[in-house]
């Protein structure tokens, strides 16, 4: 990590003006749990929070995959910034005037640069579609057919949407001529080649463009809607090294600051219906991509909510995903709610005939929590009026309320189905136990569903070595005190921890006092090189140790830090000794076992 053109005393201002609380927040769902706050790590899939944030020395440090660092480096990590992307971004938030230009849109530098390439050349042509289609004769038919469908102008810019040619080799030519290969384009899902001749041509064509975003607002794929009876009517960029549906949410990039201001998600099945919803003042919303929901997709949303609110299709199809996405959202410890949609609608025609306040009102406004919505979708196909469907129905839902972990909930749930059916609340109790206790026994119960994570507020202590626990205090009392650092220093003299990443850190930790700086272990790792050195150092600032130190404490961890390395030194004599004794030289064996008779008497 390289810091040279911004000034330490510019660095520590602007990591003073921003809180990390504020910029990890953006990312991740924190939970405030004594002095600390506590969320789902980002850089790796847990299911029980064990990503630390302390506010008081403004690092994180997750346990479960060892990640830790700064503002800086926590941006560097997830966002793949360089050092100088990281200050620039946490510059503006903290409204510190920071003289360095990168470049208005530039793509990530720390990325491959096949990886620019493709997101370069997705940017640049999302641009000229959204041109075209606002500002050229050629765009005038889309534009009008947008204008029909109820798509305002303000809509069409806030998502970028954008019309292509009708031509077979326009986009290919535009491209190549800036310098993109053939290759690269074709890599990137933008041209095709024919198998014929092996000459290009253009994807897209004599269609509506809507761009599609990744999570940190790089353009990386196309979605395109046919003007005439073309067929498929939607078409989609392919998977390639930029976009993987399976792990991208449509208007993730935009939602974020609602869907966490908010406290929920509205999750669509398409990109359409997401569009209107936003234009229908449903800000917090998103969609999938002509995809099941995904483990990747219920990650991301967990960082950031533990709410969704799901609204699909009301069409077969539409109620069988959305029972399938409850599911795998409740088993991963989310609170669901599921908007039902009449007369066989998609939200997008929803809107359209009915208006934004019927559909915020009378579909979002009416929503279901997810039993309420499963025991709906239990009554499909069945015929309640039938005394057969209507008893399989009952043992279907009070199956179904067995499960729930709250008391409350189980009692009002069966006092509906006591209600409707006209049945005694007690045999209706008693029968819900009955599928309780035969459920758990088989190890059903109680639901993943029901269980929501705890923070964990207390780690268990690594089992290490007395030495590397010995080094490790040391460290964390040299990174609260100068004088510590130096008293160390000076009573080790020319010994060396015995963990290089150790005496590393201490390394460079020498020359941040030496350079005048007072003790900040959030300061200390901009000057840490290695990711890894990042990860140790808040480690050790997490860990429960008293701050205050005597002398004595410090004199009895050096001498462990001494005996280990004592130690090595008695193992790689006897092997001498061993070799002395292997060759004949009996002699020198003994010579090397009174040198090692003495090492360990100094022990």
């Amino acid at each position: 990590m390289t810091n040279t053109r911004i000034d330490d005393e510019t660095i520590n201002k602007i990591r003073d003006a921003v809180d990390i609380v504020d910029v990890i927040g953006e990312y991740v769902q924190l939970k405030k749990q004594g002095r600390n706050y506590f969320g789902l790590c980002p850089f790796h899939g847990e299911s029980t929070p064990s990503f630390s944030v302390s506010p008081d020395k403004q690092i994180f440090h997750c346990f479960g995959c060892g990640a830790g660092g700064n503002s800086f480096t926590f941006l560097m990590d997830i966002e793949s910034y360089s050092f100088i992307e990281a200050a620039k971004n946490l510059a503006e938030k903290g409204n510190i005037k920071l003289d360095i230009e990168i470049g208005p849109g530039s793509v990530k530098s720390e990325l491959p640069e096949g990886i620019k390439q493709m997101m370069e050349a997705h940017e640049l042509l999302k641009k000229f579609y959204h041109h075209l289609l606002l500002n050229t004769k050629e765009g005038q038919e889309a534009l009008e057919y947008l204008l029909g469908r109820g798509f305002t102008e303000e809509t069409i810019k806030k998502f970028q949407i954008g019309y292509s040619l009708d031509s077979w080799d326009f986009v290919y030519k535009f491209l190549t001529k800036r310098g993109f290969s053939s290759k690269r384009l074709e890599e990137a899902g933008l041209i095709i080649m024919r198998e014929r001749d092996g000459t290009y041509f253009d994807r897209f064509r004599n269609r509506i463009m809507f761009p599609i975003l990744d999570h940190q607002g790089n353009t990386i794929a196309f979605s395109g809607r046919a003007l005439g009876e073309d067929e498929p009517k939607y078409m989609n960029s392919p998977e390639t090294a930029i976009f993987n549906k399976s792990k991208i949410l449509y208007n993730f990039h935009s939602s974020r600051p609602q869907i966490r201001k908010k406290e929920q998600v509205v999750l669509f099945e398409g990109f359409a219906d997401c569009i209107s919803a936003v234009a229908a003042g449903i800000d917090h919303s998103v969609a999938t991509m002509g995809t099941s929901l995904t483990p990747q997709h219920i990650d991301l949303i967990k960082r950031n909510t533990s709410n969704v609110l799901i609204c699909y299709d009301s069409d077969s199809a539409g109620i069988t995903a959305a029972d399938r996405a409850s599911t795998m959202l409740q088993e991963a410890g989310l609170s669901i709610k599921v908007a039902l949609m009449p007369d066989n609608l998609d939200p997008d025609d929803y809107i359209k005939k009915y208006g934004a306040t019927s559909f915020v009102t009378d579909v979002i406004g009416a929503s279901l929590t997810a039993t309420g919505f499963r025991l709906q979708f239990l009554r499909r196909g069945k015929n309640l009026t039938n005394e057969g469907d209507r008893i399989q129905y009952i043992e279907a839902a009070l199956r179904e309320i067995s499960r729930l972990g709250n008391a409350v909930e189980r009692d009002y749930y069966l006092r509906q189905l006591s209600s409707e059916f006209t049945l005694s609340l007690d045999a209706l109790e008693q029968q819900q136990r009955q599928i309780f206790y035969a459920e758990k026994k088989k190890g059903k119960m109680p639901s993943a569903n029901t269980v929501q994570p705890q923070v964990r507020l207390q780690y268990e202590q690594k089992l290490r070595p007395v030495y590397q626990n010995a080094e490790i205090q040391l460290i964390f009392h040299m990174l609260k005190s100068r004088e510590t650092a130096l008293k160390v220093q000076e009573m080790m003299g020319p010994t060396t921890f015995n963990v290089d990443e150790h005496q590393a850190i201490i390394t460079y930790l020498y020359a941040f006092y030496e350079d005048g700086h007072e003790p900040d272990s959030s300061f200390f790792m901009t000057y840490l090189p290695d990711p890894n050195l990042r990860r140790i150092v808040s480690e050790i600032e997490m860990l429960s140790i008293n701050e205050e130190v005597s002398d004595k404490e410090l004199s009895d961890c050096l001498k462990q830090v001494l005996k280990h390395e004592k130690m090595l030194k008695i193992k790689e004599k006897d092997e001498e000794r061993k070799e002395a004794e292997r060759m004949g030289n009996f002699k020198r064996a003994s010579e090397i076992g009174m040198e090692i008779i003495e090492l360990r008497r100094l022990l």
